[in-house]
């Protein structure tokens, strides 16, 4: 399992995305933001408007909602 970012590596992260981003690779910026842990509201959201799939098959990082609602949640 992939351990949590701190506050600078997340926006170091999102910093190298937007500049991947701002040089017209949306791959490598789609890549790149995924590895920021998802936030667990937004994983909440995201399950329930665009479902599970979406996330399983999407390759984000769900470190912490799996530690806040435990590794089943997205079978809930």
């Amino acid at each position: 399992m992939p351990q949590t970012m701190t506050l600078d590596e997340r926006f170091d992260t999102i910093n190298k995305a937007f500049t991947l981003l701002n040089a017209g690779d949306r791959e490598g910026y789609s890549c790149l933001i995924r590895t920021i842990p998802m936030p667990t509201y937004l994983a909440k959201v995201a399950k329930e408007t665009m479902g599970v799939d979406f996330l399983t098959k999407g390759g984000w990082n769900l470190t912490e909602v799996e530690a806040e609602f435990g590794r089943d949640w997205l079978n809930k």
